[in-house]
């Protein structure tokens, strides 16, 4: 009976419980202390329903045990009012089986645990004892279990609630965050693009005021590039190559640096050949320009495949060094840096027509052309949109439609520039220190709330 007794109770009791045992008969009291002396509770006993609840109120009591018939307060009257003022108490009834109806009350009112008969079976009541507590601890844990879920559920629903706040500020600033990202990327881009004109202007500088052909070089791939919807990088590193196509020359002695290519002798045109490769190589170290670096290498191949510097022939060129080539050479003709003379506008025209299977892609040729004729992009003429101005005119808000150099050809101001009231204040201190009195003519959008600005050009 010993081992089913602690078989049936391995559940986890709670430790040092404090159990209270009440009836009005010593002889009962005593009884019950002898049988569980050896059970790790601390026993406390009272001899009436009074005592027992004088007791309840100075200690906390996991279990009572009470008599059903005690002079006074009964033992179903008893357990009611524990029931009542301390519902965690655990509470036993021992009846005989005479006083059914006090057990009958003791369960309705006590809503007891579980009566106990009279004479009782010593290892049946520790063993109920036993369960009676480990139900305790198990109801006690449940109960704790339950108020932290709801803790924690409520702090769940807390979290959830501004976890979506968090998420959605989160995501703002990721937003933000890629959008400078992209800002900067397309700053950092844009700074490629002006520093290679920067570096055109320098170029310049090294042959005459009259015959320098990068800033027209340029306008005519940007003309091309936004007439024929091109991508925006294809069309970015197109225009850093017009500004740098030249690049490889810089180290040339000036004679050969205005001699038409036509009049070279021998050793000058090995050495002018050379210069799309050395223009490649001087660009070499920068990852941004890799694709414009391929362009200027290629950009003297010729269609029929007699080109330099691999002899490429008809589409194995790229297609942005054989836009160059239709540019520069229709530029450099009408400079006299091709022939010995200049040849006009629709002489050069003539020209790229002639040799649009020898030398140029002939479908490319017929559109390039197209354009030169349509938009004229290389001719000074009006557009009602841009305004013709000095720096007397400029106000700040206005934007630049195209490059400003000074009269040594230096660049001063990209396209697409804002000016500002500290700028046009700067580029008026410029223009005073240009020799020979030169004034500065700038090329600026038409502001759209300054509908009665008058273009004086």
């Amino acid at each position: 009976m010993t081992e089913q007794v602690q078989g049936e109770t391995s559940q986890r009791l709670p430790e040092q419980a404090r159990v209270l045992l009440v009836d009005d008969e010593e002889n009962i009291l005593r009884s019950l202390q002898r049988i569980l002396r050896r059970e790790p509770w601390e026993l406390t006993t009272a001899s009436s329903g009074e005592q027992a609840l004088a007791a309840m109120a100075e200690h906390k009591y996991d279990l009572v045990i009470s008599d059903a018939r005690m002079p006074g307060m009964d033992g179903p009257t008893l357990l009611a009012e524990i029931r009542r003022k301390y519902p965690w108490c655990i509470r036993i009834l021992l009846t005989g089986y005479a006083d059914i109806t006090s057990t009958i009350k003791a369960i309705n009112d006590g809503q007891i645990y579980r009566y106990i008969s009279k004479p009782w079976d010593d290892d049946e009541l520790r063993l109920t004892i036993r369960q009676a507590l480990a139900f305790q601890y198990s109801e006690r844990r449940r109960l704790a279990l339950e108020k932290l879920t709801r803790k924690q559920n409520k702090e769940l629903q807390a979290l959830n609630a501004s976890l979506e706040d968090k998420v959605r500020e989160r995501t703002e600033e990721l937003k933000e965050t890629a959008d400078m990202l992209d800002l900067a990327y397309q700053e950092l881009r844009q700074s490629y693009v002006t520093t290679t004109e920067v570096f055109s202007a320098l170029i310049n500088k090294r042959l005459p005021a009259n015959r320098q052909p990068n800033p027209k070089v340029i306008t005519l791939v940007k003309a091309y590039a936004e007439y024929t919807h091109m991508g925006e990088e294809e069309s970015r590193n197109l225009a850093m190559a017009a500004a740098l196509y030249n690049l490889g020359k810089l180290s040339w002695p000036d004679e050969l640096f205005t001699a038409p290519s036509d009049l070279l002798n021998k050793d000058q045109r090995l050495e002018y050949l050379k210069y799309p490769v050395a223009g490649e190589q001087l660009l070499m170290a920068l990852e941004p320009l890799k694709d414009t670096a391929k362009i200027i290498r290629h950009h003297q191949e010729k269609w029929n495949g007699y080109g330099v510097p691999n002899r490429l022939e008809a589409d194995d060129i790229p297609f942005g060094a054989r836009l160059l080539r239709l540019a520069v050479d229709f530029v450099e003709l009408q400079f006299g840096l091709v022939l010995e003379r200049k040849v006009s506008r629709d002489n050069a025209i003539k020209l790229l027509k002639k040799y649009r299977e020898r030398l140029y892609d002939p479908e490319l040729t017929d559109r390039f052309i197209e354009m030169l004729i349509e938009l004229a992009p290389d001719v000074e003429h009006e557009d009602p949109t841009i305004l013709v101005l000095d720096t007397l005119r400029l106000k700040p808000g206005m934007v630049l439609a195209r490059n400003l150099y000074a009269a040594s050809g230096m660049l001063l101001l990209n396209e697409g520039k804002e000016m500002t009231a500290a700028l046009i204040e700067k580029l008026a201190a410029f223009e005073k220190g240009e020799p020979d009195g030169h004034r500065y003519t700038l090329y600026v959008h038409k502001p759209e709330d300054d509908e009665d600005t008058e273009n004086p050009a």
